[in-house]
This record gives structure tokens, C-alpha cells and sequence, in this order.
């Protein structure tokens, strides 16, 4: 999963989303500069990725892009499912999903001096694109997965991925509501 679905389950808790956005930042296990608490969300990140990466449903969805995006088929999968959660947000959430994003970004915000370089910038391009909530339309996808073609400096052109998953949606978000139901009561307990 991806930032939206790493931000939901860390259940509206400031350090668990603090620790959640940063673990991809993070290498190894030195956390002396972070409290015990954001400790915890740096685990529940990779807990989830964990329980993602072993999870059938995803490991099915993955086949999907298998045809000329094979190496990077578990970052579209999470980013496909990043859409799936934010197009269906209300199923999911209290709060609607603009509401949502501009919580967690005050959060990221008003926490800024405790993320690494790499996750300060990153935020900014968060914000900047309010990518939490442009997850919720395929334009939003495909800019996302633009940019991301560049960031990972390949020749691979990630957005070119929407025939594939528009050809497969059905499938797709099927996979998704099983897998997110699981991943929603081993998460949030």
C-alpha cells in the first residue's frame, strides 16, 4: 500500500503517522533521534508493507502488470490500491477524504522538524499536488506515476500502466476490497 492507506492506518494517531511516513526514509534500525512512539509507526510501516507483500490477493494483482512492468508491479499495485481507497473513502472513513488529506498534512506539517531531508521534500510534493486526495481520480494517478517514472530515473514510463489497469479494473479493485478488509481488522484493532 501507499501513503494514503499508511496514513488511514495509523488510526488518527499524530506519532504512528509521523513514523509511518518517514519508515520508507529510514534504513536499518537507527531511531535514536525518534521518540518510542514514532518508533512505533516506523514498525507499523513495515508491518504493513509485510503483510502486503505476503498477501495472495496482492500477489495476484500483481500479475496483472506482469506484461512490460514486471519489476515495478508492487509499487503500482500500491499505488492502484491507494486509488481504490481513496475513490471509496466514505466506505472506509467518518471523515470525507478532503478532510482527511488536510489533517494529515497539518500533522506532517506541525511535526516537520522531526522528519529526515529526504521526507521534508517529499512532503512538499505532497502537499503541493495534495496527492491524498488527487489518489481518488485516475489524472491524479497518472501524474503521480509520471512523476514517479522520473524520480526513479528509468526508461520505464509508469503511467503508460493505466491501459493495463483500466483493462483489469474490475479485478483489481475486487482484489483490493478483499485484501483491505483484512489489512482494516489486523490494523485497526
Amino acid at each position: 500500500m501507499n501513503y494514503l492507506a499508511h496514513a488511514f492506518l495509523s488510526k488518527h494517531n499524530k506519532d504512528l503517522l509521523i513514523g509511518n511516513f518517514i519508515a520508507d526514509h529510514i534504513r536499518g534500525n537507527d531511531f535514536k533521534n525518534y521518540s518510542p512512539e514514532i518508533v512505533k509507526g516506523i514498525h507499523l510501516h513495515r508491518n504493513i508493507d509485510a503483510f502486503t507483500d505476503g498477501h495472495e490477493e496482492f500477489k495476484k494483482s500483481k500479475r496483472v502488470f506482469y506484461d512490460g512492468f514486471e519489476k515495478y508491479s508492487g509499487i503500482l499495485v500500491d499505488i492502484y490500491f491507494d486509488y481504490f481507497l481513496a475513490k471509496n473513502f466514505t466506505l472506509y472513513s467518518d471523515k470525507p477524504l478532503d478532510v482527511f488529506s488536510k489533517d494529515v498534512y497539518k500533522i506532517y506539517e506541525d511535526h516537520r522538524h522531526l522528519l529526515p531531508y529526504s521526507s521534508s521534500r517529499f512532503l512538499e510534493y505532497v502537499i503541493q499536488n495534495n496527492i491524498y486526495k488527487e489518489y481518488a481520480n485516475l489524472d491524479g494517478i497518472k501524474t503521480v506515476l509520471y512523476h514517479l517514472s522520473h524520480r526513479i530515473k528509468h526508461t520505464v514510463q509508469l503511467d503508460d500502466s493505466l491501459l493495463l489497469f483500466k483493462k483489469n479494473e474490475a479485478v483489481l479493485e475486487s482484489n483490493f476490497t478483499l485484501f483491505f478488509k483484512e489489512a482494516a481488522s489486523v490494523f485497526l484493532q
